[in-house]
């Protein structure tokens, strides 16, 4: 009987504790973990909206870069602090890229989520005097000249050349993907060794603005303020949405108290004018889900994500 008295105490002392120690989160600084190098748009995204939902919880949230493996390096390291909300990550696909090309043992379930925060179109460009004035035309001349448009992405197996298996796939015609490096996608274009270039569009705004490049679409849902008359792919007659998302996630296991409370604080931050309008020149929108939701998100584009990288010979788990 003693022993079922104290077992009873312990339990009823947990209960009363846990939700105080959630209502009083935080009590120190919060770290966020940018999977990408400083100066990077990942990471100046991340410093901003840290320092606006450090105000929003009374404490700072300090930005560490750590690079490596496409962000395995970061996510592991997240991983393996405590889950108790004060090690969170900046999240994207990344988590599914990493994981299915086998950079890591971790995939998004081993996160959750706390809110998807914003979101990044690919741009699809071609040189200013280039032959095709739309992206109807360049369909077109994909379709009768199979393999003779070659188009420059990122990196094999990044998230641009996701992007593009995925319009050749929608329009049914036959691509030569040529990876690069971010910078090398763009000037080959305007060298005249590729005839398109698939980029985020903060990496081609300089060249956009310079008038050597004429971006034809953008792979979001809708336009992009930055660059207002550039259809979507949709607008275009190509049934196609992806957008490099990102968000804040925390190991599986964080009180829900304390993802309620970092949720709020981000939300609030994503959702300010002041955000809004950095996003908007870094070439990023706000579009945002609450942590539920986004946990679904994410479940959903590791399925489409995973089918690409399978089609294109990369994926390893």
């Amino acid at each position: 009987m003693r022993v079922m008295r104290n077992l009873v105490a312990i339990a009823l002392i947990l209960l009363l504790v846990t939700p105080v120690a959630a209502a009083e989160f935080p009590t120190k600084p919060v770290e966020l973990t940018v999977l990408f190098g400083a100066g990077s748009a990942a990471d100046l995204l991340a410093r901003k909206l840290a320092d606006l939902a450090g105000k929003e919880l009374g404490q700072p949230v300090a930005v560490v870069n750590r690079t490596g493996a496409g962000g395995a390096v970061g996510y592991s390291y997240v991983k393996g602090q405590a889950a108790d909300g004060y090690a969170l990550v900046w999240n994207s696909n990344s988590i599914s890229t990493a994981f299915h090309a086998g950079n890591m043992k971790l995939d998004y379930t081993a996160f959750a989520g706390v809110a998807a925060l914003t979101s990044e179109p690919v741009s699809l460009a071609v040189k200013i005097d280039a032959p095709f004035k739309d992206l109807r035309e360049l369909i077109a001349f994909a379709k009768a000249k199979p393999g003779e448009v070659r188009i420059g992405n990122s990196g094999r197996g990044s998230f641009t050349h996701l992007v593009a298996v995925a319009f050749e796939n929608r329009i049914g015609a036959k691509l030569t993907h040529v990876p690069f490096g971010r910078e090398l996608a763009v000037t080959t274009v305007l060298g005249d060794k590729i005839e398109a270039s698939v980029q985020l569009p903060a990496e081609i705004m300089t060249q956009v603005t310079g008038k050597q490049v004429r971006v034809l679409a953008v792979s979001g849902e809708r336009r992009l303020p930055s660059l207002p008359d550039v259809p979507t792919f949709k607008e275009s007659g190509v049934d196609l949405s992806m957008s490099l998302w990102r968000g804040i996630a925390v190991p599986k296991g964080t009180p829900d108290e304390v993802i309620g409370r970092l949720e709020r604080a981000f939300l609030h931050a994503a959702e300010s004018p002041d955000f809004r309008d950095f996003a908007t020149k870094m070439g990023a929108g706000v579009e945002v889900r609450r942590a539920r939701d986004f946990d679904r998100f994410m479940a959903s584009d590791d399925r489409e994500i995973s089918s690409l990288m399978e089609q294109i010979g990369l994926r390893k788990q």
